[in-house]
Protein backbone atom coordinates (compact mmCIF):
# COMPACT_ATOMS: atom_id res chain seq x y z
CA UNK A 1 0.00 0.00 0.00
CA UNK A 2 2.85 2.38 0.90
CA UNK A 3 4.50 1.63 -2.45
CA UNK A 4 1.29 2.41 -4.32
CA UNK A 5 0.86 5.70 -2.42
CA UNK A 6 4.44 6.71 -3.15
CA UNK A 7 3.95 5.87 -6.83
CA UNK A 8 0.79 7.97 -7.00
CA UNK A 9 2.58 10.87 -5.27
CA UNK A 10 5.53 10.59 -7.66
CA UNK A 11 3.28 10.62 -10.73
CA UNK A 12 1.30 13.56 -9.37
CA UNK A 13 4.39 15.67 -8.68
CA UNK A 14 5.95 14.73 -12.02
CA UNK A 15 2.81 15.54 -14.00
CA UNK A 16 2.42 18.95 -12.24
CA UNK A 17 6.03 19.97 -12.69
CA UNK A 18 5.92 18.90 -16.31
CA UNK A 19 3.05 21.26 -17.15
CA UNK A 20 4.05 24.39 -19.14
CA UNK A 21 3.79 27.59 -17.14
CA UNK A 22 0.91 29.74 -18.25
CA UNK A 23 0.77 33.52 -18.15
CA UNK A 24 -1.25 34.71 -15.19
CA UNK A 25 -3.19 37.82 -16.16
CA UNK A 26 -3.39 40.47 -13.50
CA UNK A 27 -7.16 40.48 -13.52
CA UNK A 28 -7.40 36.86 -12.36
CA UNK A 29 -8.39 36.29 -8.75
CA UNK A 30 -5.76 33.51 -8.44
CA UNK A 31 -3.01 36.12 -8.03
CA UNK A 32 -4.25 39.49 -6.91
CA UNK A 33 -2.04 42.18 -8.41
CA UNK A 34 -0.47 45.01 -6.50
CA UNK A 35 -1.51 48.54 -7.45
CA UNK A 36 0.85 51.50 -7.70
CA UNK A 37 -1.07 54.67 -8.50
CA UNK A 38 1.11 57.71 -9.21
CA UNK A 39 -0.64 61.06 -8.90
CA UNK A 40 1.18 64.12 -10.23
CA UNK A 41 0.17 67.68 -9.39
CA UNK A 42 -0.42 70.13 -12.27
CA UNK A 43 1.13 67.86 -14.92
CA UNK A 44 -0.14 68.48 -18.44
CA UNK A 45 1.02 66.12 -21.23
CA UNK A 46 4.35 67.97 -21.39
CA UNK A 47 6.21 64.68 -21.82
CA UNK A 48 8.33 63.09 -24.48
CA UNK A 49 5.89 60.21 -24.85
CA UNK A 50 3.19 62.75 -25.75
CA UNK A 51 5.35 64.35 -28.41
CA UNK A 52 6.92 67.23 -26.50
CA UNK A 53 10.35 67.66 -28.09
CA UNK A 54 11.68 70.08 -25.44
CA UNK A 55 11.12 68.19 -22.20
CA UNK A 56 13.53 65.77 -20.53
CA UNK A 57 11.27 63.00 -19.17
CA UNK A 58 13.05 59.68 -19.82
CA UNK A 59 11.53 57.77 -16.91
CA UNK A 60 7.91 58.55 -17.66
CA UNK A 61 8.61 57.89 -21.34
CA UNK A 62 10.05 54.51 -20.39
CA UNK A 63 7.01 53.74 -18.25
CA UNK A 64 4.77 54.59 -21.20
CA UNK A 65 6.72 52.16 -23.37
CA UNK A 66 5.76 49.36 -20.96
CA UNK A 67 2.01 49.84 -21.32
CA UNK A 68 -0.71 52.01 -22.83
CA UNK A 69 -0.79 55.76 -23.30
CA UNK A 70 -4.17 57.51 -23.46
CA UNK A 71 -3.85 60.43 -25.86
CA UNK A 72 -7.27 61.89 -25.09
CA UNK A 73 -7.68 61.66 -21.33
CA UNK A 74 -9.48 64.44 -19.45
CA UNK A 75 -9.93 65.68 -15.92
CA UNK A 76 -13.53 66.05 -14.81
CA UNK A 77 -12.69 69.39 -13.26
CA UNK A 78 -9.44 71.39 -13.43
CA UNK A 79 -9.21 72.03 -9.68
CA UNK A 80 -6.83 70.07 -7.43
CA UNK A 81 -9.23 69.11 -4.67
CA UNK A 82 -12.17 68.35 -6.96
CA UNK A 83 -10.10 66.37 -9.46
CA UNK A 84 -8.67 64.17 -6.73
CA UNK A 85 -12.15 63.52 -5.40
CA UNK A 86 -13.17 62.64 -8.97
CA UNK A 87 -10.57 59.88 -9.31
CA UNK A 88 -10.65 58.59 -5.72
CA UNK A 89 -14.46 58.47 -5.51
CA UNK A 90 -15.19 57.70 -9.16
CA UNK A 91 -17.70 60.58 -9.06
CA UNK A 92 -17.89 63.72 -11.15
CA UNK A 93 -18.13 67.07 -9.40
CA UNK A 94 -21.56 67.53 -10.97
CA UNK A 95 -22.71 64.37 -9.16
CA UNK A 96 -21.41 65.30 -5.69
CA UNK A 97 -21.77 69.08 -5.82
CA UNK A 98 -18.14 69.47 -4.68
CA UNK A 99 -16.51 72.01 -6.98
CA UNK A 100 -14.17 74.00 -4.74
CA UNK A 101 -12.02 74.09 -1.66
CA UNK A 102 -13.00 73.71 2.01
CA UNK A 103 -15.60 71.06 1.13
CA UNK A 104 -14.94 67.63 2.62
CA UNK A 105 -16.46 64.75 0.70
CA UNK A 106 -17.46 62.96 3.94
CA UNK A 107 -19.57 65.97 4.90
CA UNK A 108 -21.52 65.34 1.70
CA UNK A 109 -21.42 61.52 1.50
CA UNK A 110 -20.36 60.26 4.97
CA UNK A 111 -20.26 56.57 4.03
CA UNK A 112 -18.56 56.98 0.66
CA UNK A 113 -16.19 54.16 -0.27
CA UNK A 114 -13.02 55.55 -1.78
CA UNK A 115 -10.93 53.64 -4.29
CA UNK A 116 -8.32 52.58 -1.71
CA UNK A 117 -11.10 51.62 0.72
CA UNK A 118 -12.65 49.45 -1.97
CA UNK A 119 -9.36 47.59 -2.35
CA UNK A 120 -8.92 47.48 1.42
CA UNK A 121 -12.27 45.71 1.72
CA UNK A 122 -11.00 43.20 -0.85
CA UNK A 123 -8.02 42.31 1.33
CA UNK A 124 -5.45 44.88 0.23
CA UNK A 125 -2.99 46.80 2.33
CA UNK A 126 -3.42 50.48 1.38
CA UNK A 127 -1.16 53.44 1.94
CA UNK A 128 -0.54 56.97 0.69
CA UNK A 129 2.67 58.93 0.26
CA UNK A 130 2.84 62.62 -0.63
CA UNK A 131 -0.05 64.51 -2.19
CA UNK A 132 -2.94 62.12 -2.79
CA UNK A 133 -6.03 63.78 -1.34
CA UNK A 134 -5.68 67.55 -1.46
CA UNK A 135 -4.58 68.62 2.02
CA UNK A 136 -4.86 72.37 2.39
CA UNK A 137 -7.24 75.23 1.60
CA UNK A 138 -9.60 73.85 4.24
CA UNK A 139 -9.40 70.22 3.11
CA UNK A 140 -7.82 67.30 4.95
CA UNK A 141 -6.71 63.74 4.31
CA UNK A 142 -9.12 60.81 4.58
CA UNK A 143 -7.53 58.50 7.14
CA UNK A 144 -10.23 55.86 6.65
CA UNK A 145 -8.77 55.14 3.21
CA UNK A 146 -5.41 53.91 4.46
CA UNK A 147 -4.15 50.90 6.41
CA UNK A 148 -1.29 52.97 7.84
CA UNK A 149 -1.08 56.72 8.50
CA UNK A 150 -0.64 58.92 5.45
CA UNK A 151 2.97 59.98 4.85
CA UNK A 152 2.51 63.70 4.26
CA UNK A 153 5.00 65.90 2.41
CA UNK A 154 5.08 69.59 1.56
CA UNK A 155 3.64 71.10 -1.60
CA UNK A 156 4.88 74.65 -1.00
CA UNK A 157 8.54 74.45 -0.05
CA UNK A 158 11.52 76.80 -0.04
CA UNK A 159 15.17 76.39 0.91
CA UNK A 160 16.48 79.82 0.01
CA UNK A 161 15.78 82.42 2.75
CA UNK A 162 15.28 85.18 0.18
CA UNK A 163 12.35 83.22 -1.29
CA UNK A 164 10.22 83.93 1.77
CA UNK A 165 11.95 86.65 3.76
CA UNK A 166 11.88 84.03 6.53
CA UNK A 167 8.13 84.53 6.93
CA UNK A 168 5.06 82.39 6.37
CA UNK A 169 3.89 83.05 2.80
CA UNK A 170 0.39 83.13 1.36
CA UNK A 171 0.40 79.74 -0.34
CA UNK A 172 2.22 78.07 2.54
CA UNK A 173 -0.56 79.26 4.83
CA UNK A 174 -3.20 77.82 2.51
CA UNK A 175 -1.52 74.42 2.40
CA UNK A 176 -1.00 74.37 6.15
CA UNK A 177 -4.70 75.19 6.64
CA UNK A 178 -3.87 78.29 8.64
CA UNK A 179 -5.62 80.44 6.03
CA UNK A 180 -8.76 79.49 4.13
CA UNK A 181 -10.89 80.81 1.31
CA UNK A 182 -13.90 82.97 2.18
CA UNK A 183 -16.49 82.78 -0.58
CA UNK A 184 -13.73 81.81 -3.03
CA UNK A 185 -11.69 84.88 -2.09
CA UNK A 186 -8.20 84.49 -0.61
CA UNK A 187 -8.15 85.75 2.98
CA UNK A 188 -4.38 86.01 3.28
CA UNK A 189 -3.49 89.35 1.71
CA UNK A 190 -1.67 90.46 4.85
CA UNK A 191 0.92 87.70 4.32
CA UNK A 192 3.92 88.11 2.01
CA UNK A 193 4.10 86.39 -1.34
CA UNK A 194 6.68 83.63 -1.74
CA UNK A 195 8.98 83.27 -4.72
CA UNK A 196 7.58 81.66 -7.86
CA UNK A 197 10.86 79.77 -8.33
CA UNK A 198 14.20 78.95 -6.80
CA UNK A 199 17.12 76.81 -7.96
CA UNK A 200 19.66 76.06 -5.21
CA UNK A 201 22.46 73.59 -5.83
CA UNK A 202 21.14 70.87 -3.49
CA UNK A 203 20.53 67.13 -3.49
CA UNK A 204 17.21 65.82 -4.77
CA UNK A 205 15.74 64.87 -1.42
CA UNK A 206 16.22 68.38 -0.08
CA UNK A 207 12.77 68.85 -1.59
CA UNK A 208 9.57 66.91 -0.94
CA UNK A 209 9.38 64.78 -4.08
CA UNK A 210 12.83 63.35 -3.40
CA UNK A 211 11.77 62.45 0.13
CA UNK A 212 8.50 60.95 -1.14
CA UNK A 213 10.51 58.76 -3.51
CA UNK A 214 12.80 57.71 -0.65
CA UNK A 215 9.83 56.73 1.48
CA UNK A 216 8.16 54.86 -1.37
CA UNK A 217 11.36 52.88 -1.95
CA UNK A 218 11.61 52.01 1.74
CA UNK A 219 7.98 50.93 1.82
CA UNK A 220 8.32 48.78 -1.31
CA UNK A 221 11.24 46.96 0.31
CA UNK A 222 9.21 46.37 3.44
CA UNK A 223 6.16 45.22 1.51
CA UNK A 224 8.32 42.83 -0.51
CA UNK A 225 9.46 41.17 2.73
CA UNK A 226 5.91 40.88 4.07
CA UNK A 227 3.81 39.71 1.14
CA UNK A 228 0.87 38.42 3.14
CA UNK A 229 -1.40 40.88 1.30
CA UNK A 230 -1.35 42.60 -2.06
CA UNK A 231 -0.76 46.32 -1.71
CA UNK A 232 -2.41 49.46 -3.06
CA UNK A 233 0.11 52.30 -2.89
CA UNK A 234 -0.83 55.85 -3.87
CA UNK A 235 2.26 57.97 -4.48
CA UNK A 236 1.73 61.68 -5.02
CA UNK A 237 4.38 64.00 -6.45
CA UNK A 238 4.03 67.78 -5.92
CA UNK A 239 6.04 69.17 -8.80
CA UNK A 240 5.39 70.76 -11.26
CA UNK A 241 2.99 72.59 -8.93
CA UNK A 242 4.17 76.10 -8.05
CA UNK A 243 6.57 77.21 -6.71
CA UNK A 244 9.12 75.83 -9.14
CA UNK A 245 11.50 74.92 -6.33
CA UNK A 246 13.83 72.25 -7.69
CA UNK A 247 17.59 71.65 -7.64
CA UNK A 248 19.76 73.68 -10.01
CA UNK A 249 20.81 70.71 -12.13
CA UNK A 250 17.27 70.36 -13.48
CA UNK A 251 17.17 74.01 -14.51
CA UNK A 252 20.51 73.45 -16.21
CA UNK A 253 18.99 70.78 -18.46
CA UNK A 254 17.34 73.50 -20.52
CA UNK A 255 18.36 76.48 -22.60
CA UNK A 256 15.49 78.85 -21.75
CA UNK A 257 15.89 80.69 -25.05
CA UNK A 258 14.79 77.56 -26.93
CA UNK A 259 11.68 76.74 -24.88
CA UNK A 260 8.25 77.26 -26.52
CA UNK A 261 6.53 80.56 -25.73
CA UNK A 262 2.75 81.02 -25.75
CA UNK A 263 1.39 81.51 -29.27
CA UNK A 264 -2.10 82.85 -28.59
CA UNK A 265 -2.54 85.21 -25.67
CA UNK A 266 -6.01 86.58 -26.29
CA UNK A 267 -9.61 85.79 -25.48
CA UNK A 268 -11.25 83.50 -28.02
CA UNK A 269 -13.24 85.48 -30.54
CA UNK A 270 -16.91 85.37 -29.58
CA UNK A 271 -16.34 83.94 -26.08
CA UNK A 272 -17.71 85.57 -22.92
CA UNK A 273 -15.21 87.64 -20.94
CA UNK A 274 -15.51 85.53 -17.77
CA UNK A 275 -13.95 82.42 -19.38
CA UNK A 276 -10.53 84.05 -19.11
CA UNK A 277 -8.99 83.38 -15.73
CA UNK A 278 -7.36 86.56 -14.49
CA UNK A 279 -4.57 85.87 -12.04
CA UNK A 280 -5.64 83.70 -9.08
CA UNK A 281 -2.94 81.40 -7.69
CA UNK A 282 -0.17 82.66 -9.98
CA UNK A 283 -0.43 86.12 -8.41
CA UNK A 284 0.31 84.63 -4.99
CA UNK A 285 3.98 84.51 -5.98
CA UNK A 286 6.78 87.02 -6.51
CA UNK A 287 7.73 88.59 -8.92
CA UNK A 288 4.47 87.95 -10.79
CA UNK A 289 2.55 91.19 -11.43
CA UNK A 290 -0.47 91.34 -9.13
CA UNK A 291 -2.43 93.06 -11.86
CA UNK A 292 -3.51 90.57 -14.49
CA UNK A 293 -2.31 90.93 -18.06
CA UNK A 294 0.24 89.64 -20.53
CA UNK A 295 3.48 89.33 -18.59
CA UNK A 296 6.88 90.55 -19.80
CA UNK A 297 8.76 87.96 -21.85
CA UNK A 298 11.37 87.62 -19.09
CA UNK A 299 8.75 86.43 -16.60
CA UNK A 300 6.96 84.20 -19.09
CA UNK A 301 10.22 82.54 -20.08
CA UNK A 302 11.23 82.02 -16.44
CA UNK A 303 7.88 80.43 -15.60
CA UNK A 304 8.04 78.10 -18.59
CA UNK A 305 11.65 77.23 -17.74
CA UNK A 306 10.62 76.49 -14.15
CA UNK A 307 7.74 74.28 -15.26
CA UNK A 308 9.97 72.17 -17.50
CA UNK A 309 12.71 71.94 -14.84
CA UNK A 310 10.08 70.81 -12.32
CA UNK A 311 8.78 68.11 -14.67
CA UNK A 312 12.33 66.76 -15.11
CA UNK A 313 12.95 66.79 -11.35
CA UNK A 314 9.73 64.89 -10.67
CA UNK A 315 10.53 62.48 -13.52
CA UNK A 316 13.88 61.63 -11.91
CA UNK A 317 12.23 60.82 -8.57
CA UNK A 318 9.63 58.65 -10.27
CA UNK A 319 12.45 56.86 -12.09
CA UNK A 320 14.11 55.90 -8.81
CA UNK A 321 10.87 54.31 -7.61
CA UNK A 322 10.39 52.45 -10.89
CA UNK A 323 13.95 51.13 -10.74
CA UNK A 324 13.40 49.79 -7.24
CA UNK A 325 10.06 48.22 -8.17
CA UNK A 326 11.86 46.37 -10.96
CA UNK A 327 14.87 45.42 -8.80
CA UNK A 328 12.49 43.88 -6.26
CA UNK A 329 10.71 42.05 -9.13
CA UNK A 330 7.45 43.55 -7.98
CA UNK A 331 6.83 44.95 -11.45
CA UNK A 332 5.81 41.50 -12.66
CA UNK A 333 2.56 41.59 -10.69
CA UNK A 334 1.97 45.31 -10.17
CA UNK A 335 -0.48 47.44 -12.11
CA UNK A 336 0.90 50.95 -12.52
CA UNK A 337 -1.23 54.00 -13.26
CA UNK A 338 0.25 57.44 -13.87
CA UNK A 339 -2.28 60.26 -13.74
CA UNK A 340 -2.03 64.03 -13.85
CA UNK A 341 -4.77 65.69 -11.81
CA UNK A 342 -5.38 68.31 -14.54
CA UNK A 343 -3.51 70.30 -17.15
CA UNK A 344 -1.80 73.69 -16.83
CA UNK A 345 -1.87 76.90 -18.83
CA UNK A 346 1.59 78.12 -19.79
CA UNK A 347 0.50 81.58 -20.89
CA UNK A 348 -1.94 80.57 -23.62
CA UNK A 349 -4.99 82.87 -23.57
CA UNK A 350 -2.78 84.94 -21.17
CA UNK A 351 -3.70 82.33 -18.51
CA UNK A 352 -1.37 80.59 -16.06
CA UNK A 353 -2.05 77.53 -13.88
CA UNK A 354 -5.43 75.76 -14.25
CA UNK A 355 -9.08 76.54 -13.29
CA UNK A 356 -10.69 76.78 -16.75
CA UNK A 357 -12.64 74.62 -19.19
CA UNK A 358 -10.03 75.01 -21.94
CA UNK A 359 -8.03 72.12 -23.41
CA UNK A 360 -4.79 73.16 -21.74
CA UNK A 361 -6.39 72.88 -18.29
CA UNK A 362 -8.48 69.75 -18.83
CA UNK A 363 -6.34 67.39 -20.92
CA UNK A 364 -4.19 65.12 -18.76
CA UNK A 365 -1.57 62.40 -19.09
CA UNK A 366 -2.86 58.91 -18.33
CA UNK A 367 -0.65 55.83 -18.58
CA UNK A 368 -1.63 52.30 -17.55
CA UNK A 369 0.76 49.36 -17.32
CA UNK A 370 -0.93 46.04 -16.56
CA UNK A 371 1.33 42.96 -16.93
CA UNK A 372 -0.29 40.32 -19.09
CA UNK A 373 -2.95 42.72 -20.34
CA UNK A 374 -1.50 45.86 -21.88
CA UNK A 375 0.63 45.70 -24.99
CA UNK A 376 3.98 47.43 -24.48
CA UNK A 377 4.37 50.80 -26.21
CA UNK A 378 0.69 50.97 -27.17
CA UNK A 379 -1.52 54.03 -27.34
CA UNK A 380 -5.14 54.85 -27.95
CA UNK A 381 -7.23 57.76 -29.15
CA UNK A 382 -10.12 56.52 -27.00
CA UNK A 383 -11.45 59.31 -24.81
CA UNK A 384 -11.08 58.65 -21.08
CA UNK A 385 -11.94 60.55 -17.89
CA UNK A 386 -10.51 60.60 -14.39
CA UNK A 387 -13.63 58.86 -13.06
CA UNK A 388 -12.83 55.84 -15.25
CA UNK A 389 -9.70 54.91 -13.29
CA UNK A 390 -11.54 53.48 -10.25
CA UNK A 391 -13.69 50.96 -12.19
CA UNK A 392 -10.76 50.13 -14.48
CA UNK A 393 -8.42 49.20 -11.63
CA UNK A 394 -11.12 47.14 -9.93
CA UNK A 395 -11.80 45.31 -13.19
CA UNK A 396 -8.10 44.67 -13.80
CA UNK A 397 -7.71 43.25 -10.30
CA UNK A 398 -10.59 40.85 -10.81
CA UNK A 399 -12.85 42.69 -8.35
CA UNK A 400 -16.48 43.51 -8.92
CA UNK A 401 -16.70 46.79 -10.80
CA UNK A 402 -17.94 49.35 -8.24
CA UNK A 403 -21.52 50.48 -8.62
CA UNK A 404 -24.23 51.97 -6.45
CA UNK A 405 -24.82 48.63 -4.73
CA UNK A 406 -21.24 48.64 -3.41
CA UNK A 407 -20.58 52.37 -3.05
CA UNK A 408 -22.96 55.01 -1.62
CA UNK A 409 -21.53 57.72 -3.90
CA UNK A 410 -22.42 57.97 -7.60
CA UNK A 411 -20.05 55.87 -9.71
CA UNK A 412 -19.76 57.78 -12.98
CA UNK A 413 -16.83 56.05 -14.68
CA UNK A 414 -16.62 52.98 -16.88
CA UNK A 415 -13.97 50.28 -17.10
CA UNK A 416 -11.32 50.88 -19.74
CA UNK A 417 -10.26 47.22 -19.70
CA UNK A 418 -11.61 46.52 -23.23
CA UNK A 419 -9.33 49.27 -24.54
CA UNK A 420 -6.35 48.02 -22.55
CA UNK A 421 -6.79 44.62 -24.20
CA UNK A 422 -7.41 46.05 -27.66
CA UNK A 423 -6.63 49.72 -28.20
CA UNK A 424 -9.04 50.01 -31.12
CA UNK A 425 -12.05 49.30 -28.89
CA UNK A 426 -14.36 52.20 -28.01
CA UNK A 427 -16.23 52.41 -24.72
CA UNK A 428 -17.27 56.08 -24.86
CA UNK A 429 -17.58 58.83 -27.43
CA UNK A 430 -16.92 61.86 -25.24
CA UNK A 431 -15.79 63.25 -21.92
CA UNK A 432 -17.97 65.32 -19.60
CA UNK A 433 -16.22 67.96 -17.48
CA UNK A 434 -17.11 71.19 -15.77
CA UNK A 435 -15.94 74.38 -14.16
CA UNK A 436 -17.58 77.29 -12.34
CA UNK A 437 -16.58 80.85 -13.26
CA UNK A 438 -18.12 84.30 -12.99
CA UNK A 439 -21.32 83.03 -11.37
CA UNK A 440 -21.85 80.44 -14.12
CA UNK A 441 -21.61 76.66 -14.17
CA UNK A 442 -19.84 75.55 -17.32
CA UNK A 443 -20.65 71.98 -18.33
CA UNK A 444 -18.60 70.67 -21.25
CA UNK A 445 -18.84 67.82 -23.69
CA UNK A 446 -15.49 66.98 -25.33
CA UNK A 447 -15.69 64.70 -28.36
CA UNK A 448 -12.74 63.75 -30.52
CA UNK A 449 -13.09 66.89 -32.61
CA UNK A 450 -15.17 69.38 -30.64
CA UNK A 451 -15.78 70.87 -27.23
CA UNK A 452 -19.12 72.46 -26.39
CA UNK A 453 -19.52 74.35 -23.12
CA UNK A 454 -22.90 75.36 -21.75
CA UNK A 455 -22.55 78.17 -19.23
CA UNK A 456 -25.64 78.41 -17.01
CA UNK A 457 -26.10 81.43 -14.77
CA UNK A 458 -26.47 80.07 -11.23
CA UNK A 459 -28.92 82.84 -10.33
CA UNK A 460 -30.84 83.22 -13.60
CA UNK A 461 -32.05 80.08 -15.36
CA UNK A 462 -32.78 82.05 -18.53
CA UNK A 463 -29.18 83.18 -18.93
CA UNK A 464 -27.31 80.51 -20.89
CA UNK A 465 -24.19 81.02 -23.02
CA UNK A 466 -22.56 78.51 -25.35
CA UNK A 467 -19.02 77.96 -26.52
CA UNK A 468 -18.02 75.60 -29.34
CA UNK A 469 -14.49 74.86 -30.53
CA UNK A 470 -13.36 72.83 -33.54
CA UNK A 471 -10.08 71.08 -32.71
CA UNK A 472 -9.43 69.88 -36.24
CA UNK A 473 -9.10 73.48 -37.41
CA UNK A 474 -8.46 75.43 -34.20
CA UNK A 475 -6.62 73.43 -31.56
CA UNK A 476 -5.63 76.60 -29.69
CA UNK A 477 -9.30 77.51 -29.15
CA UNK A 478 -9.04 80.97 -30.66
CA UNK A 479 -12.61 81.27 -31.95
CA UNK A 480 -15.97 80.34 -30.44
CA UNK A 481 -18.04 79.03 -33.37
CA UNK A 482 -21.24 78.23 -31.44
CA UNK A 483 -23.36 80.91 -33.08
CA UNK A 484 -22.39 79.78 -36.60
CA UNK A 485 -22.98 76.08 -35.84
CA UNK A 486 -26.34 75.71 -34.07
CA UNK A 487 -26.85 72.12 -35.26
CA UNK A 488 -23.55 70.95 -33.75
CA UNK A 489 -24.38 72.78 -30.52
CA UNK A 490 -27.80 71.13 -30.46
CA UNK A 491 -26.24 67.70 -31.03
CA UNK A 492 -23.82 68.13 -28.13
CA UNK A 493 -26.44 69.69 -25.85
CA UNK A 494 -28.56 66.57 -26.41
CA UNK A 495 -25.64 64.48 -25.13
CA UNK A 496 -25.22 66.81 -22.17
CA UNK A 497 -28.91 66.66 -21.33
CA UNK A 498 -28.63 62.89 -21.11
CA UNK A 499 -26.69 63.30 -17.85
CA UNK A 500 -28.36 63.86 -14.50
CA UNK A 501 -28.88 67.49 -13.58
CA UNK A 502 -25.75 68.95 -12.01
CA UNK A 503 -25.86 69.11 -8.22
CA UNK A 504 -25.43 72.64 -6.90
CA UNK A 505 -25.18 73.07 -3.14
Amino acid sequence: MKIIKLLVLFLTVFSCSDKPKRTVHVNEQSAKPNILMILIDDLKPTLGTYGDSYVVSPNIDNLASSGMRFNKAYANQAVCVASRYNILLGSRSTSTGIYGFANEFRDVIPDAVTMPQYFQKAGYHTEAIGKVFHVGHGNTNDEASWSVPHHKEKVIEYLVPESTGRKLTREEAFFENTRLYIEDTPSNKELPRGAAWESPDVVDDAYADGRSANHAIDRLRSLKKNQDKPFFMALGFARPHLPFSVPKKYWDMYDPSTLPMPKFEGKPEGAPDFVIKKGIEIDQFEPIPEKWGIYPDSIKRKLIHGYYASVSYMDAQLGRVMDELKRLELDKNTIIVLWGDHGWHLGDHAIWTKHTNFEQATRIPLLIVAPGVTTPNSSTEQIAESVDVFPTLADLAGLKIPDNSSCPQPIDGVSLLPILKKQSEEVKTHAYHCFTMGGYLGEAIRTKNHRMVRWSNLKDNNDVIYELYDFENDYSETKNIAEANPEKVKELVTILDGYPKAVIK
